[in-house]
């Protein structure tokens, strides 16, 4: 991961913080960088994602899902039970 700190100076372990908040706050996605301006007594964090392959999504009872397990027993159950379509091959 390429960290730019811009505006000023930053000890390693705040740099690390910041990092972890990133991390943390955006799991689940690849971070490929971040910018940390300083200005004054304000810190803009600037973070860059790298491009992920795509993650299938299930639909149910019109919201989306990236995982399963995230559903209750019931929509699980229904959605094991749905007739799937075929994608044909050209």
């Amino acid at each position: 991961m390429k960290i730019n700190v811009i505006g000023g100076e930053m000890d390693r372990r705040e740099v690390d913080e910041y990092i972890a908040y990133v991390r943390d706050k955006y799991r689940g996605r690849q971070v490929s960088g971040m910018d940390i301006v300083i200005d004054g007594e304000f810190i803009d964090l600037k973070v860059y994602f790298s491009d992920m392959d795509f993650q299938r999504a299930y639909r149910s009872a019109d919201y989306l899902v990236n995982d399963m397990e995230k559903l209750n027993d019931a929509k699980q159950k229904e959605f094991s039970e749905k007739e799937r379509h075929k994608v044909e091959e050209k």
